[in-house]
């Protein structure tokens, strides 16, 4: 399982989970109901992602959202809301 703690590496995860499963940007957007440049930019931009619309196309790429409390020597990073 990969630990995700930015946007930028969600994205990257979303795009690899989507190439492995042999699915073109156009194909996915097909089944999201959304146009192919809507979801090039939820890729490029996965932070402006609802929670709602996170989770449809986590499933659709057949993956889950986990939670989990950070072991080790992670620090909790600062965070201006």
């Amino acid at each position: 399982m990969d630990t995700i703690t930015t946007a930028t590496q969600l994205g990257r995860n979303l795009v690899a989970r989507r190439k492995a499963l042999h699915l073109s940007q156009q194909q996915m957007a097909r089944q999201l109901g959304i146009s192919q440049n809507r979801l090039s930019e939820l890729e490029a931009h996965p932070e402006s992602l609802t929670l709602e619309r996170l989770l449809v196309l986590l499933n659709l790429l057949n993956l889950e959202l986990g939670v989990r409390e950070r072991t080790g020597s992670a620090r909790t990073r600062r965070v201006e809301w």
